[in-house]
């Protein structure tokens, strides 16, 4: 509540301009009102100033005047009050009293705000009919009333009342003036928070919209919205602020470095480092030197000490890319650099420690590679503890016109050319290939494509369909030309294996 002034001056006319003027001013409608009982309490023949303010039915099972309230959805609610006794300078500012509540054309206060007329009272004890409590008016020596409609646009707000300790005359015609004014005043500041309340709202969801966004495309460069790509972002999003080791599986070009990057900058160590190793592309005599480091002269080239990715790794998350090609003897020092959390360089013997989460992928199947002795079991277990099966762009094929959309936005940029008009043939081109090559296919598919539409119109260079082709007569599948391509490359890869790459 506002302080009370200090002094109850007669100088009425300086009391109202200055009320009328902090009234617009005043954007608060809390402060508005204790503001206005305030100011008019100051005036000295004002005993008791209130406003009261229609909302709804709120505590009827409690309000002493429930049986005179012909309608219990609405009613008068005492909002603000200023004044004191005389008898024993007991506070009257409380909102909770007896008459907190008015119901709608009840009494002299409920008959203002249902009439929407003036109520003056000259001489209280000539007209008692309009006074509840006539011993409280006697003993406080209350001689007049006057209370007037909140008058707003033609809608009553509720009412302005002041009790005298003279009887009311011209002199109180002021408070007309007074309610017209405040009326407004209370308008504008229900208005001016009710704009607050949007603002604040469009805030929250502003932030609620931007935490969505960074959900549903804070995945790295993951686009898609179909049910297979969800259920793998929900698995990221569940074991992402945990420390377990996350095994990601799935075919080449699906994205699996990206769900590693996600799982990464979700998770507490997303302030510390995420380094990658890609396993495949590592000789098989440097791989302890590569994940461990080496101390100068450890071996031939070790021209000066190097830090090895545990290292570089410690506090965030090491991505160990193609797991599956770490070869065997590697694959026990890694086990237990897993378990001890303890590491050494190469031609060193000082321990250090090894504070790094594990996000391994693979594009094989681990558990055959398991059966068939190329992949120790114990390493298998303790990398698969949270295993994430990445599905390949032929099982989301909704996720491709988003996919392509991406693409053309994003190769134009980069290469300077002018993003292609894209049709919807162009679309079903795309939704009817099988990718064996995945999103990173498609990638590729889209950025030739824009180089190419520089000298004509957008040209995809896929195959007319790439569904597998119905068997024949004779009960053998025809296989299609990406399959053939397909067949081509794993043999070749086959190859590179069996002899060492």
């Amino acid at each position: 509540m506002l302080p009370m002034p200090p002094i109850r001056t007669a100088g009425q006319p300086a009391i109202f301009r200055q009320l009328l003027l902090e009234m617009a001013q005043e954007r608060s409608l809390d402060k508005l009102l204790e503001l206005v009982v305030s100011r008019l309490y100051a005036i000295p023949q004002v005993a008791l100033s209130r406003v009261w303010l229609i909302g709804p039915g709120d505590i009827c099972s409690a309000c002493h005047m429930r049986d005179e309230c012909p309608d219990q959805t609405s009613c008068l609610h005492l909002v603000a009050s200023a004044g004191a006794s005389q008898v024993d300078d007991a506070d009257w500012s409380g909102l909770n009293g007896k008459f907190r509540r008015f119901p709608l054309g009840v009494r002299k206060v409920g008959h203002i705000a249902a009439s929407g007329e003036s109520v003056e009272i000259r001489d209280i004890e000539k007209e008692s009919k309009w006074i509840v409590r006539p011993d409280w008016a006697k003993r406080e020596s209350i001689h007049g009333f006057r209370g007037e409609p909140l008058d707003h646009q033609d809608e009553v707000l509720g009412v302005l009342a002041i009790f005298t300790r003279e009887a009311p005359g011209q002199s109180l015609s002021w408070l007309r003036l007074i309610a017209d004014h405040a009326a407004s005043a209370i308008a504008n500041a229900r208005a001016f928070e009710e704009i607050e309340r949007l603002q604040t709202q469009l805030e929250l969801e502003n932030e609620y919209l931007r935490d969505e966004v960074k959900t549903a495309q804070g995945f790295g460069d993951i686009v898609g919205r179909s049910p297979a790509l969800l259920k793998v972002l929900d698995q990221v999003s569940l074991v992402a602020p945990t420390v377990t080791s996350v095994l990601i599986q799935g075919e080449t070009g699906t994205g699996k470095e990206l769900m590693a990057r996600a799982i990464h900058e979700r998770s507490q160590r997303s302030g510390g480092p995420l380094i990658k190793v890609n396993c495949a592309s590592i000789p098989s005599d440097l791989f302890e030197s590569e994940f461990f480091g080496h101390l100068k002269g450890a071996f031939t080239g070790a021209v000066r000490d190097r830090v090895g990715r545990f290292e570089l790794a410690g506090g965030g998350t090491l991505f160990l890319d193609e797991v599956a090609e770490i070869p065997l003897d590697m694959q026990s020092k890694l086990l237990r650099v897993l378990q001890e959390q303890t590491f050494e360089r190469v031609g060193d013997e000082r321990p250090r420690s090894a504070d790094t989460r594990i996000v391994a992928a693979t594009n094989r199947d681990l558990r055959i590679e398991v059966e068939e002795g190329r992949f120790r079991q114990d390493l298998y277990y303790r990398l698969s503890v949270f295993p994430i099966e990445v599905p390949p762009l032929r099982q989301r094929r909704e996720d491709i016109p988003l996919l392509a959309s991406h693409f053309l936005k994003l190769h134009s940029r980069r290469s300077g050319f002018p993003e292609p008009k894209v049709k919807k043939r162009h679309y079903l081109q795309l939704e009817n290939y099988s990718w064996p090559g995945n999103v990173r296919e498609l990638s590729n598919v889209i950025e030739r494509a824009i180089i190419t539409s520089q000298m004509g119109p957008l040209r995809l260079d896929l195959p007319e369909s790439s569904e597998e082709s119905p068997p024949p007569k004779g009960g053998r599948r025809l296989l299609t030309d990406a399959e053939i391509r397909q067949k081509e490359r794993e043999n070749l890869v086959a190859i590179l294996e069996e002899t060492g790459w």
